[in-house]
């Protein structure tokens, strides 16, 4: 165990583990960057297929009020050529 103490108490050794140190911090850092990314990138897709989804309801249900309200109201707008 003495010779480790004195490995790291001398100064290449210490610059070393300093430099290990700031590598590995770097590393994490960018790698929480890309699951970030990731995860917002989901979101985004997530949030475009609501949307997507949302304006679909909305035309099924604005087509949905203008319908004819019998059959006979049908017959009348496809003798038109309303429909």
């Amino acid at each position: 165990m003495g010779w480790t103490a004195a490995l790291l108490a001398s100064g290449p050794a210490r610059k070393a583990l300093g430099l290990l140190l700031a590598a590995t911090t770097i590393a994490l850092f960018v790698l929480n960057l890309r699951r970030a990314g990731e995860r917002t990138g989901r979101l985004v897709e997530r949030l475009q297929t609501s949307e997507r989804t949302y304006e679909i309801q909305r035309q099924m249900l604005d087509a949905a009020s203008r319908r004819p309200p019998g059959r006979g109201a049908l017959v009348e707008r496809l003798r038109d050529g309303r429909f």
